[in-house]
């Protein structure tokens, strides 16, 4: 018989009852105790509900507290050496320190969770001494246990997959570090299997990427160990993401169970199959129901792929489940009650992934009978939205398909434009800026929420967003900013604002996700061809530079990041989205110039993390990126400088393409990864405009005017001082008024300090 899991569930809450504990926890409106209780509340509903579903084999130690990563440091005592930790289990207060910093000392970086919209805390091994502090899967394992009565499967990320996320030591040093770590899991699988735990998941989706032949020589060596020392483990292998392109050698591995990609791995893994075949003493962990994707699963679909699978693979070795964990998606299309039917009867979130895991296991296993009803909706659902008229705009694509035949480039190189743009705005050397947002408070909030209700008028609204834009350019001349903005009062978010206003995307009303920490996003749905409706930005961005006679960047966000934090149709390349956004996005662009607006930013922070995990696709991918950047922005004036924003410190691969992109100035995150980023132009040269992040803004902190310093003296170690700008990581929004005011005073006073020592140079 074909039996069923899931790789993971969303630790959030229907209704994002995690986020706000958390929140709570952390303003000190929450005793520890009922923080954990409310946690506990919530962990056990979750599996209770897999349970009803039926789930057959359910993941335990999946929920966090914060993130999957941290948990797995934590549990091995890597601590960062900053913060006040001796020995034994890690208390909440150094957790979360790790993940937002305290007062003292700087939180981990943050960054991607491989290519998607996830953050994962990047653990810092350099000084550590790994050991076990607790062995959180089998704690998870006893209270599903004994609250529940449910012998659950712990989640576990792999050695090699943690040793690959992990920094601070040298490439030398990574077998050693292995010979570390390896006797932690061990001890882990070995007090879990005297527990009588019968499955494992150990999570190695490093897999996916590409592996060197020593990679696979380590994996042979950790799982041979790993099978040694637990024999009677039932040890699932999983990778998802993409195909594991080491298939021959990976199936070899001394595990009972492979798990593999079926929908973003679908073609790889099913040549790999049809080649190889899969050994008959192994079960496979068929990932049919995607685990990223909104998008109803057709089950006649999937039930065609699971016969091709089974030509090669009995019943009795086959696992129907999720192509990932349901992290990636919200949680249920129940709360959904003002969507257009036809779309929303297309949408599939993650407990209607449980259903349809159930169906295709059931279908496979030839009770189909039992839930005809449910097979004919599903497909019913499927076509309709297929089909539907309500998708597609000729003129729309007609108009891409002619634009992205053109040529497109800006009237002059960077040299001459900057010497133009020079003339125009007479900046001084190391011009200070901000990325984009200011604080979101409870008052724009509360006056957000009056308007959406109709308890204000449209007029009310409008001049409460004047008053904030108001205040805040003056806070901005007087803190001595020589760049302004106006401050976004007016949007929800960066991708969902810009999305209400076009054509073609849809919104839900709880469709959140999780992005990092406590921080939930709600990505917008793009179902057909996206278009230009309105102008979308230039009434606020107008009013803020007739406020000020210093220049107020216009802020967008770009074609790639909208499309990457959105959900996606499926039934057109994202290649073609990304063309059809950036027409649009044009538009805009044109708008705002057109408003005497002079600096325009188009903000991509996700073009890095989507970035395909396979070498040989990345090429293809970043050249029309960089081409759908281009598109944005090439039409303007010389003197108009066109600003972009990227998140994250990951680029020494693509700093190519992001000089192909033709922005005159590039803001970078590069404080969380204390200065990893300079290493990059340390080895790469860049020649246009480029600020790098002198001041994390996902944490509370504010660093010090002596911090920043050492920030900036090295960048202008390896950067042009003529080129140079000086910022924040990232937008503000998070962040309380007070704590911004402060930072940013101190990052203008290491700015003069900076112009002071370097001007004799410039």
């Amino acid at each position: 018989m074909v039996k069923n899991s899931v790789l993971g569930y969303p630790r959030i809450g229907a209704h994002r009852e995690w986020k706000k504990a958390l929140e709570a926890f952390w303003s000190g409106k929450l005793e520890e105790k009922d923080f954990q209780q409310q946690l506990q509340e919530l962990r056990l509903e979750h599996l209770r509900k897999l349970q009803e579903k039926g789930i057959e084999l359910i993941p335990v130690n999946d929920f966090s507290y914060y993130d999957q990563v941290l948990d797995t440091a934590t549990m091995f005592g890597i601590v960062p050496k900053r913060f006040a930790y001796d020995g034994g289990n890690v208390p909440l207060s150094v957790y979360y320190g790790i993940a937002r910093g305290t007062k003292d000392a700087a939180a981990s970086e943050m960054t991607k969770w491989f290519n998607t919209n996830y953050h994962y805390i990047v653990p810092e091994l350099d000084g550590a001494e790994p050991f076990l502090t607790e062995n959180k899967p089998l704690l998870a394992y006893r209270e599903a246990k004994e609250k529940l009565g449910i012998a659950g499967k712990p989640v576990i990320i792999g050695p090699l997959t943690f040793l690959k996320l992990s920094k601070g030591y040298a490439a030398a040093e990574f077998d050693a570090w292995l010979e570390r770590l390896l006797p932690l899991y061990i001890q882990v699988l070995q007090e879990l299997e005297k527990e009588g735990v019968q499955w494992v998941q150990i999570d190695e989706p490093v897999i996916s990427t590409k592996l060197s032949a020593e990679d696979v020589k380590r994996l042979s060596n950790i799982y041979g160990q790993l099978a040694a020392a637990a024999p009677n483990l039932n040890v699932i292998l999983q990778t998802y993401f993409e195909a594991a392109d080491q298939y021959e050698e990976i199936v070899k591995l001394p595990v009972k169970a492979i798990g593999l990609d079926f929908v973003h791995g679908f073609a790889g893994n099913l040549a790999s199959i049809k080649k190889f075949g899969f050994p008959k003493d192994k079960v496979l962990g068929a990932g049919l129901i995607d685990g990223r994707g909104i998008w109803k699963a057709s089950i006649k679909e999937k039930l065609e792929l699971l016969k091709a699978i089974q030509s090669h693979v009995t019943e009795d070795q086959l696992i129907v489940q999720s192509s990932c964990s349901l992290l990636h998606v919200p949680v249920s299309v129940q709360f959904e009650t003002k969507l257009d039917k036809e779309l929303k009867d297309a949408l599939a979130f993650a407990d209607e992934k449980l259903d349809e895991i159930v169906w295709l296991t059931k279908a496979a296993n030839g009770e189909g009978h039992a839930i005809s009803a449910e097979l004919g909706e599903n497909e019913r659902a499927c076509e309709a939205f297929k089909h539907s008229s309500k998708r597609k705009r000729q003129d729309i694509q007609d108009a891409v398909a002619l634009i992205a035949q053109t040529k497109l480039e800006r009237q002059l190189p960077f040299a001459k434009r900057l010497a133009a743009q020079q003339a125009k705005w007479q900046l001084p050397i190391f011009p200070t800026t901000t990325i984009g947002s200011f604080p979101q408070t409870a008052e724009v909030r509360k006056a957000r929420q009056l308007w959406r209700k109709g308890d204000w008028t449209k007029e009310q609204y409008a001049a409460f967003i004047q008053d904030e834009i108001n205040d805040w350019i003056k806070l901005q001349e007087e803190i001595g900013l020589d760049v302004l903005v106006h401050g976004e009062f007016e949007r929800t978010d960066m991708v969902e604002y810009f999305g209400e206003k076009l054509a073609g995307f849809a919104f839900t009303q709880n469709g959140w996700v999780q992005s990092y920490g406590s921080r939930c996003v709600k990505p917008p749905v793009i179902y057909g061809d996206v278009a230009f409706v309105n102008e979308m930005t230039v009434e606020e961005t107008k009013y803020a530079q007739s406020l000020t006679k210093r220049p107020v960047k216009g802020m967008l966000t770009g074609p790639i990041t909208i499309m990457n934090w959105s959900f996606v149709r499926e039934d057109i390349s994202r290649e073609r989205i990304a063309y059809q956004l950036a027409y649009a996005l044009r538009q805009e662009v044109e708008a705002l110039e057109k408003a005497g607006i002079g600096m325009i930013q188009v903000d991509e922070p996700a073009v890095r993390e989507g970035l395909p995990l396979k070498e040989e696709d990345q090429a293809n991918y970043l050249d029309w990126a960089v081409k759908a950047f281009r598109m944005t922005t090439c039409t303007v004036q010389n003197t108009t400088q066109i600003h972009t924003h990227m998140c994250y410190c990951e680029f020494h691969d693509m700093i190519g393409s992001i000089d192909a992109m033709d922005a005159d100035v590039i803001s970078i995150e590069t404080s969380r990864s204390h200065g990893e980023l300079i290493h990059s132009f340390e080895l790469n040269t860049y020649g246009k405009g480029i600020g790098l992040g002198v001041y994390d803004i996902h944490s509370p902190r504010i660093p010090a005017v002596e911090e920043m310093t050492s920030m900036i003296d090295r960048a202008l170690q390896v950067l042009d001082a003529r080129l140079f700008w000086i910022n924040p990581d990232c937008g503000l929004k998070t962040r309380g008024k007070e704590e911004t005011v402060e930072a940013l005073r101190n990052m203008v006073a290491a700015t003069s300090i900076a112009r002071s020592s370097h001007s004799a140079t410039v």
